[in-house]
């Protein structure tokens, strides 16, 4: 019963008291079930139609006014009564489900949105150590899943509401004989507990199963050109057989369970019903109609027994995806990065600096360190640029200064104020990123410029364009700014993305702008169109880039090498290149060896 009460919990913290309300709504359904199935039986025989014998039952006397009605329009009336009690109860039985539909799409809508949200406020750590694709099937298959538990929470509360209702009538009817089919059912729920154990085993097998589907197709997806490239289809395609009937048989193995429960309850129930009526003629001498009362009362009763264990079987195959939704939120939560309900935000304005300070970092599970004291500072309006070879520490440095990560010792400095949680999202409003990788929306160009900035107008969209010579092949497109480029923009070329990006960071008009070697999927000429125009920025704002092609940063003010997580020579370009058998030297040397 704790697992229902779990679920009921989580729902009851969306819908509040309308959740209870729900409950009293079933109440009068039962009775009004309960009070027809009492009122047809008594109302018939004291009509004088046919005589059932209801003389001796408890509630004989309230019928007495029946007696008056003549027996020509004796029956129409009573079942006209009838048939008016039924239109109520299902009149209140129509609102009651559209009122279950509504907590039940509320609560998966509240169920998505939460955890969306949480997912998007938490910092960049979470990221490094979850799978996307397990994030993506906790928000679908998982939160799915725990919708079809809230539908059976609320079916198990009718019918346990309906149960009880039931109940009490069939003591008032009979006491004996009532207790004598409780004590049969609750033997049989008791004996059944197995599938329980079996249903939320099986919930545990379908969360794994469906994070294992979506995290190899994800993986998939994204690399399908090397799945084609290097012909792996057959692979692929034995893998996605073999999980594909893995699904297959739990969901067979899920109605074979279901199916056997159900078979066990409705044989149970023509034996207990057989065996009843036995008893009741021979050992408790029942009257005709308290024994026809009653057997109508459990045959109705008895299939709702049965929905009330497939209604806790499928909240015990659900439990498992609800659990884990919330466990993403909490952990979430945990590594919220700053207050989700600010709203406004004024975008931090560098004066001096950006100082690190003896900062050390190193990655969860890791030993060594990716950053070891660092001391460092980047003059604010200038270009600085970060060089060395790979693993050497430079995206982990950016990321630490666009507060992504937090230093393990040390500090992170704008202006000599700390960086912080309260500062950490002014900043972000600040910056603009370009990734070495540049990620493009499904959406039309002029939709992946305006995601950063909503109001700008049609000719700050072609500033931005300019600057990152991206205009002329926008224009030469079919639809213009208009044109759909498919998923991360799979209809461009590397260096159009690239330039598309780069415009789309300027467009923010940011006050400092992070470039993960931007221009790497360039030709010679957009490089150095793009080169001269960042040349035009310095004075305007802070400029920090990552670079592999040591000639894209001739133009900047300082240039930091790092090596092993350590700087270990830091001043401007022509100063470093002339530092004969240092580590920037090198890097220069083989580099123009590579060029002729």
């Amino acid at each position: 019963m704790k697992h229902v009460l779990y679920f009921l919990k989580q729902i009851h913290s969306y819908s509040g008291n309308i959740l209870y309300l729900n409950m009293i709504a079933m109440a009068g359904i039962g009775l009004l079930e309960g009070v027809g199935i009492l009122l047809l039986i008594p109302m018939i025989s004291m009509s004088g139609i046919v005589d059932l014998g209801t003389g001796s039952l408890p509630f004989a006397s309230t019928f007495g006014f029946l007696e008056l009605i003549p027996s020509a329009i004796g029956l129409p009336a009573i079942l006209l009564i009838y048939v008016g009690i039924v239109i109520g109860q299902n009149i209140i039985n129509r609102r009651l489900s559209v009122r279950n539909a509504t907590i039940q799409q509320g609560f998966l809508r509240h169920l998505r949105i939460t955890t969306y949200g949480a997912i998007l406020n938490a910092n960049w750590k979470f990221f490094i150590r979850n799978r996307k694709s397990d994030l993506i099937n906790i928000l679908t298959s998982e939160i799915g899943r725990a919708s079809m538990g809230t539908q059976s929470v609320l079916q198990f509360i009718a019918s346990l509401v309906f149960t009880f209702i039931q109940i009490g009538l069939a003591f008032f009817l009979s006491p004996t004989i009532t207790v004598f089919v409780l004590l049969c059912g609750g033997i049989l729920l008791f004996f059944n507990r197995k599938f329980l154990k079996r249903s939320l085993a099986l919930g545990n097998r379908n969360f794994e199963l469906a994070r294992e589907y979506i995290g190899g197709l994800t993986d998939q997806i994204n690399g399908i050109k090397d799945v084609k490239s290097n012909t792996l289809e057959a692979s692929r395609m034995n893998w996605y057989e073999q999980i594909t009937q893995r699904i297959q048989n739990e969901q067979i193995q899920y109605t074979h369970m279901k199916t056997t429960s159900q078979f066990y309850y409705k044989t149970a129930s023509a034996v207990l019903i057989a065996v009843f009526i036995y008893l009741a003629f021979t050992m408790f001498n029942a009257q005709a109609a308290q024994l026809m009362m009653v057997i109508v009362i459990f045959s109705r009763l008895w299939p709702k027994v049965a929905g009330i264990q497939a209604s806790l079987e499928q909240i015990f195959t659900s439990l498992p995806s609800l659990k884990a939704v919330e466990g993403l939120q909490q952990e979430c939560k945990s590594a919220q990065e700053f207050d989700p309900r600010i709203s406004t935000v004024t975008p931090l304005k560098v004066e001096r600096k950006i100082e690190c300070k003896n900062v050390k970092f190193r990655y969860q599970d890791q030993e060594d360190y990716a950053l070891n004291a660092i001391n460092l500072e980047i003059p604010a309006n200038k270009m600085t640029a970060f060089v060395g070879r790979s693993g050497a520490g430079k995206s982990t440095l950016i990321d630490l200064l666009m507060g992504l990560n937090q230093p393990e010792e040390g500090e992170v400095l704008l202006d000599d104020t700390l960086l912080s949680s309260e500062n950490l999202l002014s900043l972000r409003k600040a910056i603009s990123y370009v990734p070495q990788d540049p990620f493009l929306f499904n959406i039309s160009i002029r939709e992946n410029l305006t995601i950063v900035f909503p109001e700008a107008k049609e000719f700050e969209l072609w500033e931005a364009l300019e600057f990152a010579s991206a205009a002329s092949f926008v224009r030469d497109l079919p639809q213009g700014l208009d044109t759909l480029i498919g998923d991360r923009g799979i209809k461009l070329s590397g260096g159009e993305r690239q330039r598309l990006v780069l415009a789309r960071a300027i467009l923010r008009k940011p006050s400092i702008l992070v470039l993960d070697e931007a221009t790497s999927a360039l030709d010679t000429e957009n490089e150095s169109n793009i080169q001269e125009a960042l040349a035009r920025l310095k004075g305007k704002m802070t400029i920090i880039v990552i670079a592999h092609r040591l000639s894209t940063i001739r133009s900047a003010d300082q240039v930091v090498v790092l090596d092993e997580g350590k700087v270990i020579q830091r001043g401007g370009f022509n100063q470093l290149a002339e530092e004969k058998r240092s580590m920037f030297s090198h890097l220069l040397q083989n580099q123009l060896k590579a060029t002729h």
